[in-house]
């Protein structure tokens, strides 16, 4: 092989290295590790520029208090019962030590925050009304 063969190799090479290390920059998607039971994929805030209602949210508990704030600090400003029918505007996850709970913004006469597993939240107003009728006694 000639010396000008190995140098076009070499610079190919070099490039290629280059090209691999400088693709490596990404933050994780995912918290933990792979042995972790902490790996769970995280979704992102509700955008800024979506559609004004998430969706349409079902109280599923005998009542749950609408909180100021999304945490358990928040101060009540009313409560729900089961089967109202919410909107829900926003969804935030918030951190706590090693415990993630999810939040959303509901509107309405009740305007405040519901952790989420209080809630069945619905893409439509009309999928939403139909579970509160299954909800009913």
């Amino acid at each position: 092989m000639r010396i000008s063969g190995i140098i076009y190799y070499s610079q190919v090479l070099f490039l290629l290295c280059v090209m691999v290390f400088a693709s490596c920059g990404g933050k994780p998607v995912f918290t933990g590790n792979a042995e972790s039971p902490g790996n769970t994929i995280l979704p992102p805030p509700t955008p800024p520029l979506s559609r004004p209602v998430i969706g349409y949210g079902v109280i599923s508990v005998s009542y749950t208090h609408v909180v100021s704030e999304p945490s358990a600090l928040g101060f009540s400003l009313g409560y729900l019962r089961k089967s109202a029918l919410v909107e829900v505007l926003e969804r935030r996850l918030v951190s706590s030590g090693d415990l993630t709970e999810s939040w959303v913004f509901v509107g309405g006469g009740s305007q405040g925050w519901l952790r989420e597993d209080v809630i069945q939240v619905y893409d439509s107003e009309a999928k939403a009304r139909t579970a509160v009728g299954s909800l009913l006694p």
